[in-house]
């Protein structure tokens, strides 16, 4: 079965960490909405829920994706590339230690896992603002014995890796072409985001099922045309926080 660990969105949500965005009002009470309905796709999507508490002092916390990356093997425990979010990944590491062999990220190494994009046995992880050198070469190292290929992909005019390119099966990735470069990606059909949807290519695939924001229409029509069976949810306030479906679940497999 599915698990889907997610995080409670903390009260000071409107003093997120923001690089790339205009800082805009949040209404975090309808954010707190917006998060219920997203955990409800999650179950819809055949996800058992567990959710972590969060408090006043994580503003960033409900973007649970950046704290880990969990593969088969193991569960890699990131160091935020913002130190502001660094206390965020003690409680994931309690959560995940029941379900996997826990693995950190060590300094100098720094690494937010919207960065790490996980495709079959191929890992692609965005060198950014947030995620650099040491960490990759760390990541290629711990998983070199499972069987995971591990490639670096520069990434400069978005925060995340997976805000340009996320996966929608094994073989079809959902990309914005004008924010990555297409050779790391060449063994994989694509489907492209609309051009006046920049930010429309981050996708939640859960076995045969997508979450897909309600914010990007036209890029809807795109990936329902491949036959894809999409879900679609409101995440409007989440996103005035740099945030995506991607970001708020660590999904992976248990017994």
């Amino acid at each position: 079965m599915w698990l889907a660990v997610t995080r409670e969105i903390s009260p000071a949500l409107a003093r997120c960490e923001l690089t790339h965005l205009t800082r805009q009002p949040i209404d975090v009470e309808h954010a707190k909405e917006q998060h219920r309905e997203y955990e409800r796709q999650l179950v819809e999507a055949g996800c058992r829920v567990e959710r972590i508490s969060s408090g006043p002092d994580m503003p960033d916390s409900v973007f649970v994706e950046d704290a880990a990356v969990v593969f088969d093997a193991l569960a890699l425990v990131t160091r935020p590339g913002a130190p502001s979010r660094r206390a965020e990944t003690a409680a994931v590491t309690e959560a995940l230690r029941e379900y996997r062999d826990i693995r950190t990220i060590e300094p100098p190494g720094t690494m937010d896992g919207g960065d790490v994009l996980v495709v079959g046995r191929r890992v692609f992880v965005g060198r950014s603002s947030r995620t650099n050198d040491a960490a990759i070469d760390q990541t290629r190292r711990l998983l070199a014995p499972h069987g995971y290929t591990v490639d670096a992909v520069d990434v400069s005019d978005c925060l995340h890796l997976k805000t340009a390119v996320t996966a929608l099966a094994d073989d079809l990735l959902l990309m914005n072409p004008m924010w990555l470069p297409s050779e790391p990606f060449a063994a994989f059909d694509r489907i492209e985001v609309d051009p006046g949807e920049p930010m429309a290519a981050n996708a939640l695939k859960i076995g045969g099922r997508v979450i897909y924001p309600a914010s990007f229409p036209r890029t809807l029509e795109r990936i329902e045309r491949h036959g894809l069976p999409v879900r679609v949810v409101e995440v409007g306030e989440l996103q005035k926080a740099e945030g995506a479906v991607t970001c708020c679940s660590l999904v992976f497999r248990i017994p």
